[in-house]
């Protein structure tokens, strides 16, 4: 079909083993109601969790220098969708597990893929998603009650300067618990990103699915009234491959006439042994 969009989901399921911050309280689901209801079946579940578990975004008022910034419920709606930027840092990310993107990382994604979109989406690619949903390999440590003991790559604050200075971008983000590497004690990326309500994404899942430039992102936050954030349902659409298209086109306008004569050879030979 003609203008067809492919779809890609960005987001991990939540359950109990969704990965949040270790002093968070984790995802737990109970059943309120499961079973039969009269002559129909009935399902109703009540669900307990912190707002930074699983793929989730920061509002901007999570972590901030004044109370000025955008919660959940003052978040434009225009904000919740932006083109997709996908800087790829995973042979980095592999050398060094505290590795943070820098701007050089910036420059080579715009010399690749020309100057950076208005409201952009950028999200950091370190392939951290095969660590993913265990709570030792994804933080890097064997005591989780120690976060001085974190070892995660993401975003270096000079990166994020140059974004502020030079681009709008609605959201940064990445495949990694937190904006800041695991070794930050000070948080400065929260801070940037906060003081120009620029929104927040941890723990983005299947980056390796989309190319570095060309997709929409989606980023369905819930309204939450006072919200600092919370699960996302986060997702990309891609144009149809043209290239695709055009095969798919000549392999059956090809191979139609060789199937209608192997059918009438097939025929005739049933025909005339009968």
């Amino acid at each position: 079909m003609s203008g067809s969009l492919k779809i890609v989901d960005l987001t991990y399921g939540l359950d109990s083993g969704a990965i949040t911050w270790p002093s968070n309280p984790k995802f737990n689901l109970t059943y309120l109601y499961r079973g039969a209801f009269g002559h129909v079946w009935l399902e109703n579940n009540r669900i307990d969790l912190a707002e930074h578990t699983g793929t989730h975004v920061d509002a901007p008022i999570h972590l901030a220098l004044n109370s000025g910034g955008w919660k959940n419920h003052q978040i434009p709606i225009e904000r919740l969708a932006g083109p997709g930027v996908i800087i790829d840092v995973k042979s980095q990310a592999e050398a060094d597990i505290d590795y943070r993107v820098t701007v050089d990382d910036v420059k080579a994604w715009e010399k690749r893929n020309g100057k950076i979109p208005y409201g952009a989406v950028v999200l950091m690619n370190s392939g951290w998603q095969k660590y993913y949903p265990d709570y030792n390999d994804v933080f890097k440590t064997s005591n989780l009650s120690d976060s001085t003991s974190y070892h995660f790559p993401s975003w270096h604050e000079d990166a994020v300067k140059w974004l502020i200075s030079n681009r709008v971008v609605y959201y940064v983000g990445g495949d990694t618990p937190s904006t800041d590497y695991g070794q930050s004690l000070t948080y400065p990326v929260h801070f940037l990103l906060s003081n120009e309500n620029i929104i927040g994404i941890e723990s983005a899942a299947y980056l390796d699915k989309l190319p570095e430039s060309g997709s929409t992102i989606f980023v369905a936050l819930m309204k939450i009234i006072d919200g600092s954030g919370g699960p996302v349902r986060m997702f990309a659409t891609l144009p149809e491959d043209d290239d695709d298209k055009e095969f798919n086109t000549a392999v059956r306008f090809w191979l139609s006439p060789i199937l209608w004569i192997v059918a009438f050879l097939l025929a005739e030979e049933l025909f005339f042994s009968a």
